[in-house]
């Protein structure tokens, strides 16, 4: 029997959100119903707010979320209702030829949930965030949407493993390969900027350097785990980071900002045979222009991260298994934690750069 439930909705292009009743359906064949126990607010859910992935309104924003499974419909194996779960967007299909290849990270034929979520008070029909819609206190998604995990977890921080915190550590696991003894420099300490810095870490970087113009932000990065730090509003960054890695620039260059100037920086701040990561996300008006001949002269590669390059179901279980170890401060990625009706504040506070994450908890 469908359900009814608070939602938070962008109603049209830069409106505030709202709290609407939205109607849940039973879930349908390979999809399933979540109880929602928190979902961080990510700069993605604002970009659909204003209008800048697409202008499919009403949008039931939120995605990075965690929660209980209530229900599934036929087919479903994989979870069962009582598992805690984290949420992606990336649900493989298992068919295309990516997969078939062995390298379903890169599914070129993902999935969500057949049915609509709608709205009750007129019965128009939703567009989930990433084929998600967290900011609810139920969001019917399609099971390969939902992973399971250690439910010792906390809600609040297991659901930005959904989002951000995994394509940034992927970033800096998953693409850059950063290994033991490396040295990277992350451009933008944002979330995901934050996230690849605790991925380096991970990975066993001797050297993370933190580029940002927020002095708050580059507190932050140090506390995560950067070694040295930059403010590229004062210091050309990409002297800068060839200064602190003897002259030769990073091993590995994540640029979490998604602007041509700062790829720039990062493709020089790189040292010769070294790596770009590209992880933030540009506008579809943005364009690269870079002379052709120091493409092919300083060699190395240059690549893109979608989502991490994760495999949720390889990815999140592993990672809460490192949180839950002490190994991975996913904490340290929440600054605060508010109800479903904060969400626009919340917004401005992303904003002005006041928050790393606001999470909401239901």
């Amino acid at each position: 029997m469908a359900q009814e439930v608070r939602g938070v909705i962008a109603p049209g292009k830069n409106e505030p959100v709202r709290i609407e009743t939205i109607v849940v359906p039973d879930p349908g064949p390979g999809e399933a119903v979540v109880k929602v126990q928190a979902c961080g607010v990510c700069h993605t859910d604002l970009h659909y707010k204003q209008g800048g992935i697409n202008d499919d309104f009403p949008f039931l924003l939120g995605h990075e979320a965690s929660g209980v499974v209530e229900s599934v419909g036929e087919g479903v194996t994989d979870v069962a209702p009582g598992d805690f779960v984290i949420l992606n967007w990336r649900a493989v299909c298992g068919n295309c030829r990516a997969c078939r290849r062995g390298r379903p990270w890169y599914c070129f034929a993902t999935h969500n949930a057949e049915q609509k979520m709608t709205l009750a008070s007129t019965g128009q029909e939703l567009s989930p965030a990433l084929g998600i819609g967290a900011f609810a206190e139920k969001t019917l998604v399609a099971a390969g949407q939902c992973t399971k995990v250690d439910p010792a977890a906390s809600p609040a921080v297991a659901g930005l493993l959904g989002c951000g915190v995994m394509a940034g550590i992927g970033a800096a696991i998953n693409t850059g390969n950063v290994g033991r003894g490396d040295s990277v420099a992350v451009i933008g300490c944002g979330g995901v900027g934050d996230a690849a810095i605790a991925g380096s870490l991970l990975a066993g970087a001797e050297k993370i350097i933190a580029v940002d113009i927020d002095d708050r932000k580059l507190t932050t990065a140090k506390k995560i785990g950067a070694t040295h730090t930059v403010n590229s509003r004062e210091t050309d960054p990409v002297e800068a980071i060839r200064e602190l890695t003897g002259g030769f620039g990073a091993d590995v260059v994540i640029e979490a900002v998604g602007r041509p100037e700062t790829y720039q920086q990062a493709f020089y701040a790189r040292d010769l045979a070294g790596t770009v990561v590209l992880v933030g996300v540009p506008t579809p008006d943005m364009k690269l222009e870079l002379p052709l001949l120091d493409v092919f002269g300083r060699g190395g590669s240059l690549k893109s991260s979608w989502y991490g390059d994760c495999l949720p179901s390889r990815d999140f279980p592993m990672l809460i298994n490192l949180y839950l170890q002490g190994r991975l401060d996913l904490e340290a990625f929440v600054t605060e934690t508010i109800a479903l009706d904060d969400v626009e504040k919340a917004f401005e506070r992303m904003h002005a750069g006041d928050v790393l994450r606001s999470v909401v908890t239901l």
